[in-house]
Parts: structure tokens; sequence; C-alpha cells
């Protein structure tokens, strides 16, 4: 399977160019330079090669971009390229000077000589290579990553999953440092109830910190595995508990809640824990977001259900109607007086929740989303999603990805 075809790799070369000025390569998971062709001899090194594929393994491992050193005093940044979990190769951007250190030139010249490289071919190499502001390389990088998947298209879910659980894991860290440093380790019941609070509003970010706090609490509480799982048992107990009180219509959680239950006992660790317990969460989320929680109403909840099921499709509220087999005026008061939203703007706040996700887990772009959630338009989309969130969705993404 290639990595990416010519055409494509072109089209990310014009535009990161243009972009920052800088070149970039292309390589095979081994760390090897494939694109483009006749890169200067020096660029191939084993060395190289390896100090490539420890930023690519590395990238993979934590989700998102590295900013590396790939020979003293220089610098580069890596982009995995992976479609789905596999695995295709990865684009960095050239090399890079941090700062116009004399320092730098001569101990990449030393470091690239003692790999065998001429010593007057070496620092012709080393002199010609950018000078850049390292405050900018992150953004640069992060750039390179959009560009990349704008082109190929592709949906690297690994990386994604990857960058979660990483994420997860220093925020329960962290938790435990500072609960240790306050000498705290009584379980936080009252967190159970701000975690409630987040998902019923929508606050999935809020919600992931208040959920790895209490993981945090749980570990501490009491290390031992055993205890652990009780403790998360009973945490999603409550959620399923409470949504089911506020709405029969969330039985099927009942279900699906046994499956997790199942899940978390089999867990051999606390890491195994907190991976299901983060599915069981996005799970839980995504059933509260797509039905609400609100009181039971048989009619209402056919016409809710019918629009979970199809608001990124061109609903109407004769559709609605239809559906229930009232008139537009009864259900359009009926669905106004149980949820407090009319019938477009439940279809708007499910849009705006799907596109929440798709900002959060992946790189399509703002047109793109607004063909996926049933917007349609993208500057439609981009004054919704303003009105909802009190910011456009590419501030959201930035300000998400950056927590």
């Amino acid at each position: 399977m290639p990595v990416l075809s010519k055409r494509m790799f072109s089209s990310v070369v014009r535009e990161y160019r243009a972009f920052c000025g800088l070149s970039v390569r292309l390589i095979d998971p081994s760390g090897s330079v494939m694109l483009p062709e006749g890169t200067a001899s020096i660029e191939r090194l084993m060395a190289l090669n390896q100090n490539r594929a420890h930023a690519l393994g590395e990238c993979v491992r934590w989700g998102e971009t590295q900013v590396f050193f790939i020979a003293p005093g220089i610098m580069s940044w890596m982009v995995p390229l992976m479609e789905r979990e596999e695995l295709r190769g990865g684009l960095y951007a050239g090399y890079v000077m941090p700062e116009d250190d004399p320092y730098n030139v001569i101990a990449a010249t030393n470091y690239f000589a003692a790999e065998g490289i001429g010593r007057k071919v070496a620092e012709q190499f080393v002199r010609q290579v950018t000078v850049f502001p390292q405050e900018k390389m992150r953004g640069a990088a992060e750039e390179l990553f959009t560009i990349a998947y704008r082109a190929c298209g592709w949906q690297p879910l690994q990386l994604f999953r990857n960058r979660d659980q990483m994420q997860q894991q220093r925020q329960i860290a962290e938790e435990i440092h500072q609960r240790k440093v306050e000498q705290n380790r009584a379980y936080p019941y009252d967190d159970e109830r701000i975690l409630l609070s987040h998902i019923r509003v929508g606050d999935r970010a809020g919600a992931r910190r208040i959920f790895n706090k209490m993981l945090a609490a749980m570990f501490l509480y009491s290390p031992k595995q055993v205890v652990v799982r009780a403790r998360a048992i009973e945490m999603m107990g409550y959620l399923v508990r409470a949504a089911v009180e506020d709405s029969p219509l969330m039985e099927p959680l009942l279900e699906r809640h046994m499956g997790w239950i199942e899940r978390i006992v089999e867990t051999k660790d606390f890491d195994d824990l907190c991976n299901v317990l983060r599915e069981a969460l996005d799970d839980f989320m995504n059933s509260i977001f797509r039905q609400g929680v609100r009181p039971a109403s048989p009619t209402v909840g056919r016409a809710l259900d019918y629009i979970a099921e199809n608001f990124t499709e061109s609903v109407t509220l004769e559709d609605v109607a239809r559906t229930t087999g009232l008139s537009t005026f009864r259900i359009a008061h009926l669905v106004k007086e149980t949820t407090g939203k009319t019938v477009l703007q439940n279809i708007h706040y499910l849009r705006i929740q799907e596109a929440r996700r798709l900002l959060e887990s992946s790189d399509l772009s703002c047109t793109d989303i607004a063909y996926e959630t049933g917007f349609g338009d993208q500057s439609y989309f981009i004054k919704q999603f303003r009105k909802w969130m009190g910011i456009t969705p590419a501030k959201y993404r930035k300000s998400f990805r950056s927590a």
C-alpha cells in the first residue's frame, strides 16, 4: 500500500511551502526517505533514518505531531500518516535550527562527520539549514498535520484514540500528584453530580476532566484493583440510573450498562480500566446527546427519536408531524413544551453536538463537517455553531486540542 501518491505529496509540498517556506519529506515506517526523489545522500544516513523512525513511533504513541532533534542543533517535526489503524509512513518538515547559534553549526557538522560524511560536505549542508523561530515550531507542525490530512482525506482513528488515552493519563497523573500534595485521599462523591451536569449541557471536555479526576481519587482511595473496579461500577451505575430516572426513553442504556460492567470486571490493571471507562463514558455521552435527558412523553419521544435518527438529513416539521400522526401545530407545541426547544432547535442541537464530536475527533474541514452534520452551507454552520457555543468551530477545535 503506497504512503502517499506523488500528486498528493506535491499538493502538500506546495501548500506547506506557501505557508512557512519549508520543504517537506515523505518517509516510510522505517524512517527512509521516499519523496522527493533525488534527496541528498546525507539525508539517507542510517542514523537519521533511526531518528525519524523513533519520532514517528512517538507520534503514534502520543497520538499527535512531534517536534524533535533529528541531529545535534537541528530540529524537525513529524506528522504520522495513518489510515484508520494502519500506519503508512510520515511527513517531516525538512531541517531547521532553533536559533542562529554558531555552536549549532559546529555540533551538527561534527555529528555528520562522525557518521562518515566529509567535513566540507557536512558543513555546507548544515549552513544551508533554515533558521526558524522555536516558538512557532509547534504551530507549524500542527499546520502540516492539517494540510496532509486534508490532501489525503484519511481518518487517523488510532491516533485519536492514542491521543485521548495519553491525555487521560496526564490528567490522572496530575490529579494524583495534587491530591498527594494536599494529602487528600477522600473519594469526591459530589463530583458524580458535577460530572452528570457537564454531560447534560453537552460539555464533553469538562466531563472528561471531572471523570479523570474521579479516576485519580478512586486509585488513591484504594489502589487495589478489585476496589477500584467496584468504585467504577458504582460510578457508571449512578450515571445510568440518573439518566433513566430523568427519561424512561433512556432505558436501552441499562442493557449496554451490563456490557460495560462485564468489561470493567475483566480489566487487568488500572490503565486497562481507564481505557474501558473512557469508552463507556463516550458511549454514555453519545446516548445522552442523541436522546437528551428530559421528561417522558411517548408522542414527543417518537418525534425526538425520529429527529435523532435523521438530524443529518433535511428534516422538516412536516416530517416530524407525519411520524407522530399529529398536526404540525400540535407537535411543535408539544416538543417545545416538553424539551424547552423548538423542533428546529432540537435539530440544530444534535447537529452542533455531532459537529463538536467531529471537531474533537477528526480533521475534517468546516465545509465537510457542515455537510456531514446536515447544515450543508459552511457559513450557516459557522453562524449556528457560534450562536450555540459562543465560539467559531476553528477556535473550538484549537482550544480542545490545547486543553
